[in-house]
C-alpha cells in the first residue's frame, strides 16, 4: 500500500461491518475520510504505517457501519405521533389524519415536524431517508440545515392538498423542484404518487410520461392492506400491482412500499420487472395491515429495503428497532429460525436500502470511493456484552442510544452521543406549540 497524503480523519474501530460483497466482518480495521469520500478500509497497523491523518479517532469498543437508510417516511407527520392510535388504516386516514392535515398542515408544520424527525433519525443512526409528504420544499430546506441526505418523493394525488390542487399541478411543481435541486449533493428527487386508490388511470399515464422525461424513481404505497386489493378487484378486475404493471410503471426504478398482500402473480411481476419493495413492519403491525412476505421476496431475488413509515403510525423512527422487528417477524412468518439472519437484516437497512433508492453507487457500504456516510455504535454496554458476533449484537441486543458518532458526506453530525450544530431545546419548544394546536383541533371536533 502506498503512503497516502494527508487525509481529514482516520477512524480506528474494533469492528467494521462494511456491508460489501459477502457481508464480511472486519476486526481491528480503520477507514479514512478525505473530502467527504471514504478511503480504505485497511488493518489498523497498515493504516498507521501508510496514512497521514490530520485527526485520528480511536474507537476500541465500537462497530463502524454505513449510516442507516430509512427507505420510507413521512417526516413532517412526526408532530402527529400518538394523535390517532389503535385504528385501522382507512379509519385512521379518513377520520383523523386527512382532516388534521387539511386544517393545520402547511410549510411551518412540515418544517417543525421534519426537524424533529431528522434529529430522532440521526440520533438513532439514520443518515439517509426517503420522504413522501406535503411541502417537500420545506423538507429539503431542513435537510440542508441539519445535514442529512434525502430522497424527496413529491406528493402526487388526484384530490386537492396543501401542496397542489391536483395531480397535474403536482407534476408541474415537481419539475420546479428538479430544477431547484439538480445540483444539490444530498437532495435526490423522486416521484411520490400516493397509492393506486388515489391515482386514476389518466394520472398513471401522466406519471409514466413524467418518469420517461425526467428519469426519476417512483415511490408509491402498494398493496398495503387486503381492502386495497379487494377494492381494486371490485373496480376493474385487476389487483393494483397488475394495474401498475399494465401502465408500464414497474421496474428497478419503482419502489413499492408495504406489499403486505402478495400472491403468486404479484411475486412473478415483482421478480420479472426487478421492482424494489420497501418493508415497514412496525407500521403494518400497528395498523393491522398484514405481513410483507420478506423471505419469499428475497428468495425470488427481489430487493427488499426497510422503512419506518411515519411516526404517526409507528410511532418512532428508530431503524435499528425496525430491523430487529423485521428479522424476528421473518422467522415467525416463515416458521424458519434461519430466515433473515442478523447480517442480512442489517443489509436491508444499508446496502439494500441504497439499492432500492437507486443510490447504491455511492451509499450503503464502507468501501473506497463511497460517500462518507457512516456511524459508530458502542458495544461495550451490559446489554450487548459479551460480543461473540458484532452483527448479532447490533441487530438483536443493541439499543439505538448506543449510536455514538455519525458522519454525512464526511461532516460530523453526532459525536460521543451529542448533536453537532443541532439545538434540541428549540425542537422541543416547537413540538409543544404544535401539540397545543393539534389538541385544540381535536377538542373542536369532539365538541
Amino acid at each position: 500500500m502506498p503512503t497516502l497524503p494527508d487525509v481529514d480523519l482516520l477512524i480506528e474501530a474494533r469492528w467494521l461491518l462494511p456491508m460489501s460483497e459477502g457481508l464480511p466482518t472486519l476486526e481491528h480495521h480503520a477507514i479514512a475520510i478525505q473530502g467527504g469520500i471514504l478511503l480504505g478500509p485497511w488493518p489498523i497497523a497498515t493504516a498507521r504505517e501508510h496514512v497521514s491523518p490530520r485527526e485520528t479517532l480511536r474507537l476500541p469498543h465500537h462497530a463502524l457501519l454505513p449510516g442507516l437508510i430509512n427507505a420510507h417516511n413521512h417526516a413532517g407527520m412526526s408532530l402527529m405521533r400518538g394523535y390517532a392510535d389503535d385504528l385501522p388504516l382507512m379509519t385512521w386516514l379518513d377520520e383523523h389524519i386527512w382532516p388534521a392535515e387539511g386544517a393545520l398542515v402547511d410549510a411551518d408544520f412540515v418544517t417543525a415536524g421534519t426537524r424533529l424527525a431528522c434529529a430522532e433519525m440521526l440520533r438513532s443512526g439514520t443518515t439517509t431517508f426517503a420522504d413522501m409528504y406535503l411541502a417537500p420544499e420545506a423538507v429539503a430546506e431542513v435537510v440542508g440545515e441539519m445535514g442529512l441526505r434525502v430522497q424527496l418523493c413529491t406528493p402526487l394525488i388526484d384530490f386537492p392538498t396543501a401542496w397542489a390542487a391536483d395531480f397535474t399541478e403536482g407534476l408541474a411543481r415537481t419539475e420546479a423542484l428538479i430544477e431547484r435541486y439538480a445540483e444539490h449533493p444530498r437532495v435526490h428527487l423522486a416521484l411520490g404518487p400516493h397509492a393506486p386508490y388515489t391515482v386514476s388511470d389518466a394520472s398513471l399515464a401522466r406519471l409514466g410520461e413524467a418518469r420517461a422525461r425526467w428519469g426519476l424513481p417512483i415511490q408509491m404505497h402498494v398493496h398495503e392492506t387486503r381492502d386495497e386489493v379487494e377494492r381494486g378487484l371490485a373496480e376493474d378486475g385487476r389487483r393494483p400491482l397488475r394495474r401498475l404493471f399494465e401502465a408500464g410503471l414497474l421496474g428497478p426504478h419503482f419502489q413499492a412500499v408495504h406489499m403486505t398482500q402478495v400472491d403468486d402473480d404479484d411475486l412473478a411481476l415483482l421478480a420479472e420487472t426487478d421492482t424494489r419493495v420497501i418493508h415497514c413492519p412496525q407500521s403494518n403491525l400497528k395498523l393491522a395491515s398484514g405481513f410483507c412476505p420478506v423471505t419469499r421476496l428475497r428468495d425470488a431475488g427481489i430487493t427488499v429495503a426497510l422503512g419506518t413509515d411515519g411516526a404517526a403510525s409507528n410511532n418512532d423512527l428508530d431503524l435499528f428497532d425496525e430491523l430487529k422487528c423485521a428479522a424476528l417477524l421473518a422467522k415467525g412468518i416463515s416458521g424458519d429460525a434461519a430466515a433473515l439472519p442478523a447480517m442480512e437484516a442489517l443489509a436491508m437497512a444499508t446496502r439494500d436500502g441504497a439499492r432500492a433508492l437507486g443510490l447504491d453507487a455511492q451509499l450503503g457500504q464502507l468501501r473506497q470511493g463511497y460517500a462518507a456516510d457512516l456511524i459508530a455504535v458502542d458495544l461495550q454496554r451490559l446489554n450487548t456484552l459479551p460480543v461473540h458476533h458484532p452483527a448479532s449484537a447490533v441487530v438483536y441486543a443493541m439499543h439505538s442510544h448506543q449510536v455514538s458518532h455519525a458522519w454525512v458526506a464526511g461532516r460530523p453530525r453526532l459525536a460521543d452521543g451529542h448533536f453537532i450544530d443541532i439545538t434540541p431545546d428549540a425542537i422541543t419548544a416547537d413540538c409543544e406549540a404544535w401539540r397545543q394546536r393539534l389538541a385544540s383541533l381535536r377538542a373542536q371536533g369532539e365538541s
